[in-house]
């Protein structure tokens, strides 16, 4: 694809780029794998120099005379990481975007593809679960945290949702509940004896999501089902994952990991998976059954106040830049 850039600095589709698509970017998120990648710690680095951002809802403005799927006012999410989104407007290949309806909130549309396709698959590839079964997850206030609770719900799955201690912790829990959290717990609370008294009123959890790791992830172990699994998709707490050996003698339990990118990559050419998912995703929001985690918009201009808002500690609310 050869795209150039004109007069005004905006890029547009030569007469040879046939399966070039022009997208005008609507709004981007700011997602803690980005921050990652910028510091170079992330496992997905770019070829530099490179555009920011691998989330985020774009209009369509122009096609190539190739192009099949798509045409002109569309709106379309990315299909894999590395598009860079924080600007606004680029020229893609056609396969490496997802069409979306128009009809979506544009802040569920600039969040759907990361976060709540994490949820989704994390709640629907390791067990199988329905309706009255339960799982557990830490931080459950995250993008992936709050998907988790409004999909789980959907499907009848209750929810442990594990939470650190805070200054407006009432908020959060009030929050979590809105959204249809069964049950929300300190990470302190998890430690104590009283768990059992929640386990008379809810199963014990088949399926445990964790963020965190180290401590966090040791305590949620104790709490799953014989041969129960726990998925690991973050590590916010820089630190290992420490497993009782009795975890796995008595309790036969399953440790796997999961990482949305690459989920991706190996659907590459089954791109009917991905675009389901989606549908099924986009489902939820019309029946308002899933919506946009709490979000700050930032005009792009502002990116540098964005940034250092959203690697400050305890913030709930998800930086979105606007174009």
């Amino acid at each position: 694809m050869i795209s150039l850039l004109a007069s005004n600095g905006i890029p547009c589709i030569s007469r040879t780029s046939h399966s070039g698509v022009h997208v005008k970017m609507l709004a981007a998120p700011i997602n803690p794998a980005d921050i990652n990648m910028i510091q170079g710690t992330y496992a997905l680095l770019p070829d530099l120099p490179a555009v920011g951002g691998n989330e985020g809802v774009g209009q369509v403005v122009e096609v190539g005379s190739h192009v099949t799927s798509l045409k002109p006012g569309d709106w379309v999410v990315p299909a894999d990481a590395e598009l860079g989104t924080w600007r606004t407007d680029a020229v893609f290949s056609e396969e490496t975007l997802v069409k979306l309806p128009r009809d979506i909130p544009l802040l569920c549309a600039a969040t759907l593809s990361v976060n709540p396709c994490t949820a989704y698959r994390m709640l629907t590839d390791f067990e199988t679960l329905g309706p009255g079964d339960s799982i557990i997850q830490n931080a459950a206030n995250s993008g992936v945290g709050q998907a988790v609770i409004q999909i789980a719900a959907a499907l009848g799955i209750k929810t442990i949702n594990v939470i650190r201690d805070r200054p407006n912790l009432q908020e959060v829990v009030d929050r979590l509940m809105s959204l249809g959290a069964e049950h929300v717990l300190t990470e302190e609370m998890l430690r104590k004896p009283e768990m059992k008294d929640l386990f008379k009123k809810v199963p014990k959890p088949r399926l445990a999501l964790n963020c965190v790791g180290g401590k966090s992830a040791t305590e949620m172990l104790r709490h799953i089902q014989q041969k129960g699994t726990m998925v690991t998709y973050g590590g916010m707490a820089k630190q290992p994952l420490t497993v009782p050996v009795s975890a796995f003698i008595f309790k036969d339990v399953k440790l796997r990991g999961f990482w949305m990118t690459q989920w991706k990559k190996d659907q590459a050419q089954n791109k009917d998976r991905l675009t389901g998912m989606i549908r099924t995703l986009c489902d939820l929001v019309h029946k308002g059954q899933l919506t946009a985690p709490a979000c700050t918009q930032v005009p792009l201009k502002d990116y540098r106040i964005a940034l250092e808002a959203s690697m400050k500690p305890f913030v709930s609310s998800k930086q979105v830049l606007t174009m």
